[in-house]
């Protein structure tokens, strides 16, 4: 795939006039798996955000499929960080992925045949279609992370803004959800904010940093500058095998 998915120039967004993210550049092509990193607090949900028109820029300009973000997020499948939800409630998978064509049947009550269809396909892509008419709260983390998921595949979207997807997954969930990540990958862009280094650098092609300011990188390589920019002390990062260690040079903690 060619051509730009998310373009942002000069970026600067907040909350009640304090800013979270200042001059923000970033280019997502189309075809990418990009992957974001940065410390709590740094403005990684807020650059989402930004991003799906849910905040205005104080400055900048963001362009998405070369729309503004109210037009191109149509575009976009979002999963946010906290999904919310009653564990007793007796809602089914298949309802609860059938939520994500409600923007779709504007004020219509009921679900139309192709409303069906994207939900079948959605939960298939995710592995879960044997599981439809489970409880919602019945499933494991990683199970009911891929309804989530397929809930936000339903619109048939080319971009999947993904922010912590794997927050509340034991580690063996967390493989299988970052290799069904690499599988959707193959049909649309993915941006993925994450706190895990090690699985979000396994999975992604390209990489950027941010607290509050930005180092992209167009290859999943954590370098010195991402670091010192992003978490305010000296890391070294060394491979072996499959398996990242880090270690940390020492460090002033003051």
């Amino acid at each position: 795939m060619d051509g730009s998915a998310i373009s942002l120039r000069g970026v600067t967004a907040g909350y009640e006039g304090r800013p979270m993210i200042e001059d923000i550049n970033l280019d997502v092509e189309e075809g990418d798996f990009y992957g974001i990193i940065g410390p709590n607090g740094g403005g990684k949900s807020t650059l989402l955000k930004v991003i799906l028109g849910l905040i205005p820029p104080m400055k900048g300009d963001v362009k998405i499929m070369g729309l503004s973000p109210e037009t191109g997020r149509q575009y976009i499948g979002y999963l946010p960080q906290f999904t919310e939800y009653d564990k007793v409630y007796p809602i089914s998978v298949w309802d609860v992925v059938l939520m994500g064509r409600r923007p779709h049947r504007g004020m219509m009550p009921w679900y139309s045949t192709e409303d069906k269809m994207a939900a079948e396909e959605a939960l298939d892509a995710v592995n879960m279609l044997d599981l439809r008419e489970r409880s919602i709260g019945k499933l494991s983390g990683g199970q009911r992370q891929r309804v989530f998921i397929a809930r936000a595949l339903t619109s048939r979207p080319k971009i999947l803004l993904l922010d912590e997807p794997t927050a509340s997954v034991d580690p063996e969930g967390q493989e299988s959800i970052f290799s069904l990540f690499s599988e959707l990958n193959k049909e649309m862009t993915i941006v993925l904010v994450s706190h895990d280094v090690g699985m979000i650098t396994s999975h992604v092609n390209k990489l950027a940093c941010i607290n509050h300011t930005i180092v992209t990188h167009d290859e999943p390589v954590i370098t010195p500058e991402m670091l010192e920019t992003g978490y305010s002390c000296p890391v070294d990062l060394i491979a072996h095998g499959d398996v990242p260690h880090r270690v940390l040079r020492p460090h002033d903690h003051r």
